[in-house]
């Protein structure tokens, strides 16, 4: 009997099947293949460093493709502009070499901004890239009012007056077997609908004995529960990361959620024609509250302390480092509330962008009372008074906070920093950043 032979999957052993067998396999249809295929609308200036002098034209490359390769004929549209203005849209078609987008130039530094998307199966992707005009000559346009000093100097002063009254409890499910974790409320300035108001955050101290050095973790906008930094506690620091919303930041997640779809939506407009009620008073005074509380505890080493935070926590963390001389050091990722008067001057302003222009032309929000506010809260006013070494990070990409926003402020200090550019990053935080940031917290404080 004649015989065909069927690898087993053990190398060298072949087994005997019938002819009939290896007919009923030849019957076998062919699977329907597809491909999900991984896209990328991939946009780059075409400059390596992604930066321009004044008058240089500047150039976008666009490439789009699946699984690596190029996707011929995608239909691509495009705006390019000045970042963060209103752009005409553009189409044409991806041919398998990457798209050349004359973008223009700039008569003053600023920042130019491409975004393009595609349609590849029933799917829109989207790529976005910023080009820097000398970037590091962009000034603010917001103004320093002569009594900005003496305006927080007071607010200090009366935060001063009240006690910290810290509510302290310990969290054992969320303590380690290197690291105690507790739950903290502080009062703060100001009323709350249940009495003076207060601060909560989650504080982490090693359980080993000795005297540390401190960091304080301050947050970006919205409405969350925190953890705490457990990773800098285990390491060697006392760690305390703040809500500043007055709630206790350990609830269920459905408390948050409904709080920011309700009472604290847009939290960060709210009073913004008064100086004295602004939302973030409170808030900034939280934070030098914090810092009250780390500086009054016996395992703190009495020399550091060390703040950071991304987005509003960026802000927050160069707002506290430039009111509490106790700060030895902060870390700050893609900083908002920079250069927030920008619109009013033909280019992006920072987060939450507060004057930003409608399809109209006009900027409802820009009431008198409203830009005076404004100065006394704007990151680039702090920034000229910080007077310690900072470690800052962002991308070119950041369509939240826009760069050109971020260097008006981090261009007025006076104190030593240090840029890390991630150019491909919008307003993101990937590890790389948060490796960047924990590696310089922990090289200043001298932690393994």
């Amino acid at each position: 009997m004649k015989h065909l032979f069927l690898a087993a999957g053990l190398a060298g052993v072949l087994l005997p099947i019938s002819s009939s067998t290896a007919a009923t396999l030849a019957d076998v249809p062919a699977p329907a293949v597809s491909r999900i295929a991984t896209v990328e609308v991939r946009i780059a200036p075409e400059r390596p460093g992604w930066t321009y002098a004044v008058g240089e034209p500047v150039r976008f490359l666009v490439s789009v493709t699946a699984d690596k390769h190029p996707v011929v004929g995608a239909v691509v549209k495009y705006r390019v502009g000045l970042e963060g203005m209103p752009t005409e849209e553009k189409t044409t078609t991806f041919t398998g070499e990457p798209l050349v987008i004359e973008a223009g130039s700039l008569a003053e530094p600023g920042f130019i901004r491409c975004v393009a998307t595609a349609e590849v199966n029933g799917r829109t992707w989207r790529g976005v890239a910023a080009a820097g005009v000398e970037p590091t000559a962009i000034r603010p346009t917001q103004v320093e009012p002569a009594d900005f000093d003496a305006f927080w100097s007071g607010a200090k002063a009366e935060l001063a007056q009240l006690p910290i009254e810290p509510l302290v409890t310990l969290l054992p499910e969320s303590s380690t077997d290197k690291v105690d974790v507790y739950h903290v409320s502080l009062r703060v300035v100001g009323q709350s609908w249940s009495g003076p108001a207060r601060i909560h955050g989650i504080f982490a101290r090693p359980k080993a004995p000795g005297r540390y050095p401190a960091v304080l973790r301050v947050p970006g906008a919205g409405v969350r529960p925190y953890r705490g930094d457990t990773e800098l506690a285990a390491r060697g620091a006392i760690t305390l990361e703040i809500g500043i919303h007055g709630i206790p930041v350990n609830l269920p997640q459905h408390v948050y959620d409904q709080l920011q779809a309700g009472p604290l939506n847009g939290y960060w407009s709210f009073n913004a024609d008064d100086r004295d009620r602004h939302y973030y008073r409170r808030v900034i005074l939280g934070c030098l509250r914090a810092v009250d509380f780390l500086v009054a505890q016996e395992t703190w080493n009495g020399s550091d302390v060390i703040v950071t935070g991304a987005s509003q926590g960026g802000a927050l963390a160069m707002m506290t480092a430039a009111l509490d001389s106790r700060i030895t050091g902060l870390a700050a990722i893609h900083p908002a509330l920079c250069d927030v008067t920008g619109d009013l001057h033909g280019r992006s302003g920072g987060w939450p962008r507060p004057f930003q222009k409608n399809d109209a032309g006009e900027a409802p929000g820009a009431t008198p009372a409203k830009i005076a506010t404004s100065a006394y809260y704007d990151v680039v006013n702090f920034a000229k008074r910080l007077v310690v070494p900072g470690f800052y990070t962002w991308g070119y990409a950041d369509e939240v906070c826009a760069p050109t926003s971020m260097y008006a402020a981090f261009n007025v200090i006076p104190a030593p920093r240090e840029l890390a550019l991630q150019l491909e990053v919008g307003h993101s935080y990937p590890a790389t950043q948060h490796q960047a940031i924990v590696g310089w917290i922990a090289g200043r404080l001298g932690l393994p």
